[in-house]
């Protein structure tokens, strides 16, 4: 007896177009990025590194990796080091806004699509008002909530600042919709290490010499403290101006230390 197999109807659930797709692994990333207010504006840092993580069964992602470091000669490492060495993670939104991300680039890019269109369809009104920040980080805790609510998350963390009508805006949303605003923000490590450096430091008349030295030393921790930190930093700036972002620099760094020369000392069963 023969079994002929029925053909699906191009409609059917069962069909491969109806094959979901997840992000189920972060393949490059970016670590915490850190804000404040002072008093003309917003200050943010975020160093420039992303790092490679890759899913033992993700031969596809090794070979266009491999194609990627081979012919474009772009800098980078395989596996959980540093892939690429100059990602700018913060981005101008309109006229008021300044977006930070930490997590996967990929969807950084995908959420700054979203971002685009809804600045465009804003100007389109023509109507002398523009999108403030406090729109803009509504707009993402939405965003971030309903891909949530889908089991799809884009997987990254936002911080959000910006600057209209006197009135200074930070605030920050997580992968899966959690927000909130605050005088200084931090993603990834640097709500570990560097908020509570924020909470005994930061006053409400910083000015911007001192609330770029406060960031280099929240930078700085977390260089020494964080795997996926690097080196290669920015700082950017918005007021009423506009917004400005630094070239790119390093810190100057301390790694003489005896517990940096050897860790494992004193260490119960260690090597």
């Amino acid at each position: 007896m023969q079994f002929m197999a029925s053909k699906q109807p191009e409609n059917s659930l069962l069909g491969p177009e109806s094959d979901s797709q997840r992000t189920l692994y972060p393949y490059v990333t970016g670590t915490s990025v850190v804000a404040l207010k002072y008093k003309d504006g917003i200050l943010m840092a975020a160093d420039m590194g992303a790092f490679g993580f890759h899913s033992p069964s993700s031969s596809l992602f090794f070979s266009c990796f491999v194609l990627e470091v081979c012919c474009f000669k772009r800098p980078g490492s395989y596996g959980s080091t540093l892939r690429y060495k100059s990602v700018q993670r913060m981005k101008p939104i309109g006229k008021h806004s300044l977006l930070g991300a930490s997590g996967e680039i990929s969807d950084f890019q995908e959420i700054l699509s979203y971002l685009d269109e809804l600045i465009l369809y804003d100007n389109m009104w023509d109507d002398g008002n523009s999108l403030g920040p406090k729109e803009v980080h509504n707009y993402l805790t939405r965003v971030m909530y309903n891909r949530r609510n889908k089991f799809n998350p884009l997987w990254n963390s936002l911080v959000l600042g910006g600057v209209k009508n006197g009135q200074k805006y930070l605030g920050t949303v997580s992968m899966i919709g959690v927000n909130f605003e605050d005088n200084h923000v931090a993603t990834g490590f640097g709500n570990h290490l560097a908020r509570p450096i924020l909470r005994q430091e930061w006053h409400e008349n910083l000015s911007f010499e001192d609330g770029v030295r406060l960031l280099e030393k929240c930078m700085r921790v977390l260089l020494y403290r964080d795997r996926s930190a690097v080196n290669k930093l920015q700082i950017a700036k918005i007021t009423e101006d506009g917004v400005t972002i630094s070239q790119p620099y390093s810190l100057k760094t301390y790694w003489e230390f005896s517990a940096f020369e050897n860790p494992a000392q004193g260490a119960i069963g260690s090597w």
